[in-house]
């Protein structure tokens, strides 16, 4: 038995110009959406990674076709006539469950199994039914399957979500925008992927109001009146803030194309607070840093907190600042699990519940790690960048669900880093 593995050596500096691709948390969402287009839908600036892969694979079962041309989708949804999503593929990526609500939308049922995904944490699904019984769905879990029916038809309602859950958000969303009269969903999710994905819905005919703040307003239309549209996903967040982590790690100077910096704030102010000099333009994000790394506190929330998406990246840096830096978990109980591979690299982190104290320390050392779920993975591979000697990084799988060519783009900005096979453990 054999297996792919990244091969990080200790390299000087990152720097250059990386492009980030569109975002992954955006572009499953709009490929689920497009179930309530009737057509084809063109969506660009979608990444190449593996979760859209198995998304594509999901809405090909429902009966729609999926065509990829570059970074364009086209996803036609004309003869979707299904709605079971069957379990091999829902089991591998927790977003699929993002089929519920446009399920629900255009055939008033679904017959969904229980996602999977990256094992972080519970996140459990209940925000999504609670939320979506408001509309007048209901549902019983049958062995695996949560099966969704509107009895009494989809109508308009008011949520109001225990906590921000994107989700959530995003599936009562969806249903609510053929649900006869209007929703109003409070303690909605903020994060600009919610934004996107009303910018696409609203292109299909659908009337939302405040998409990306916490109170979100959709008037319910026909399903007749929802069309196919050409949509551009937005930029990746979170790949550009690995790549500006990797910069303000070793030196840069680092800039990241294709992102708004302001969907990236919180982190900006944090690799200020960490000795980095940062600048921003309309579509870009520039690091370098001169000055030793200085400790931080972080503590993750829901946007516009600090994401914990990169939580993993910036334990990293405090693993190397100068002082004792406090990281409050505060989204997923299990993100911590990345801890225990940096420490094998010589990282000093102590975990107590939700918070990690980490002891800055002078230099890490090469190792054989494991990647635990999507972000640990990329953060795992920057650590062998700037550790002594060769970190080999296994389970890349996860790594590749999210980060385009990352192990390209890294050696396109002067890493040394390789994909290789060795002989599995």
């Amino acid at each position: 038995m054999s297996e792919e593995v990244i091969i990080a050596r200790q390299t000087p500096n990152l720097t250059g110009t990386v492009k980030a691709s569109g975002a992954k948390n955006s572009a499953l969402k709009l490929l689920a959406a497009a179930i309530l287009g009737h057509g084809p839908s063109v969506i660009r600036n979608v990444p190449l990674i593996s979760d859209i892969t198995v998304m594509s694979k999901v809405i090909e079962r429902l009966g729609g076709t999926v065509t990829r041309d570059g970074h364009v989708l086209t996803v036609d949804t004309t003869n979707v006539d299904k709605w079971e999503t069957p379990y091999e593929l829902v089991s591998k990526m927790r977003a699929s469950i993002s089929v519920l609500g446009p399920l629900i939308g255009r055939f008033g049922r679904a017959h969904v199994a229980m996602p999977g995904g990256c094992q972080i944490g519970a996140r459990k699904i209940d925000m999504h039914l609670v939320g979506l019984e408001q509309l007048g769905v209901e549902f019983q879990i049958d062995h695996g399957f949560l099966i969704a029916t509107t009895p009494n038809g989809l109508h308009g309602g008011d949520v109001i979500l225990e906590f921000p859950s994107v989700g959530a958000t995003e599936n009562t969303m969806m249903a609510a925008v053929t649900a006869k009269g209007s929703t109003t969903i409070e303690n909605a999710a903020c994060e600009p992927e919610i934004h996107d994905l009303a910018l696409m819905l609203n292109e299909m005919g659908a009337q939302i109001e405040g998409a990306g703040t916490s109170v979100v307003h959709v008037h319910g239309v026909s399903l007749d009146d929802l069309k196919p549209c050409d949509h551009t996903t937005v930029g990746d967040r979170i790949e550009a803030g690995t790549f500006l982590a990797g910069g303000a790690l070793l030196g840069g100077p680092l800039t990241v194309t294709g992102v708004n910096p302001a969907h990236l704030r919180m982190a900006i102010l944090k690799l200020r607070a960490m000795g980095a000099d940062v600048e921003t333009g309309n579509d870009w994000v520039s690091v370098e840093r001169t000055r030793p790394l200085r400790a931080v506190d972080i503590q993750t929330l829901p946007h516009p907190g600090f994401p914990t998406d990169l939580q993993a990246q910036f334990m990293l840096l405090c693993a190397l600042a100068e002082g004792n830096s406090v990281i409050t978990e505060n989204v997923f109980e299990n993100r911590f699990m990345f801890a225990a591979e940096l420490s094998r690299m010589g990282a000093d982190i102590t975990i107590d519940d939700h918070h990690a104290v980490v002891r800055g320390v002078d230099k890490l050392s090469g190792a054989p790690v494991v990647s635990t779920d999507l972000r640990a993975g990329g953060a795992l591979v920057l650590a062998g960048l700037a550790a002594e000697g060769e970190t080999i990084v296994r389970k890349i799988n996860h790594i590749d669900r999210g980060y385009e060519d990352y192990v390209g783009k890294l050696a396109s900005i002067g890493a040394r880093v390789e994909r290789t096979v060795v002989d599995a453990i």
